[in-house]
């Protein structure tokens, strides 16, 4: 049985989860009104990625017969000065909610609760290629900042990214 304490951090993780979301769908929209295609594409997969981090802990709760609550999503901002600050943004997001993950980790490891230990293994390893993800594109777009070339040859690879259904919805399906 899933403890009230883990259920609740699952809520709330839940709710992290689609901030997450509205944040890079705001971003996506910044890039795109600046003119950045490709950006707008990375991040829009972002906004993608989060809502089906969502919908997988609302599976996991469903699966342990506890009850999914939806809570508010609080405003998320609207625009960021340039790529490389929404970028950096990401990064200490990215960050952040690796400490959410880490403490729900925590939680279940002191209920001795196994079940929710292994589903969040997967949650933890995301996090490590979220991060790095941030820091690789944070490299890509200080490489060519001053290049106008470069920026839109970064945007034009950064539009061929393409959606991928996380593993633990694909297997679900």
């Amino acid at each position: 049985m899933l403890s009230k304490n883990l259920h609740d951090a699952i809520n709330a993780q839940i709710n992290a989860e689609l901030w997450s979301a509205y944040l890079y769908l705001a971003m996506s929209l910044d890039a795109e009104t600046k003119g950045y295609k490709g950006v707008a594409n990375w991040f829009y997969v972002q906004f993608q990625e989060e809502q089906d981090h969502a919908r997988i802990f609302m599976n996991y709760l469903n699966s342990r017969d506890v009850k999914v609550t939806l809570l508010p999503i609080e405003e998320v901002p609207a625009t960021w000065d340039s790529v490389l600050d929404m970028f950096k943004q990401t990064l200490e997001h990215e960050k952040k909610v690796t400490s959410l993950i880490n403490n729900l980790a925590y939680i279940a490891n002191e209920d001795r609760d196994f079940a929710s230990i292994n589903r969040l293994v997967w949650f933890i390893d995301e996090q490590v290629e979220e991060e790095e993800s941030a820091r690789d594109m944070i490299a890509a777009v200080e490489a060519v900042e001053d290049n106008k070339y470069g920026m839109y040859m970064l945007d034009k690879e950064l539009a061929a990214r393409t959606y991928t259904t996380p593993s633990p919805l694909a297997t679900a399906e």
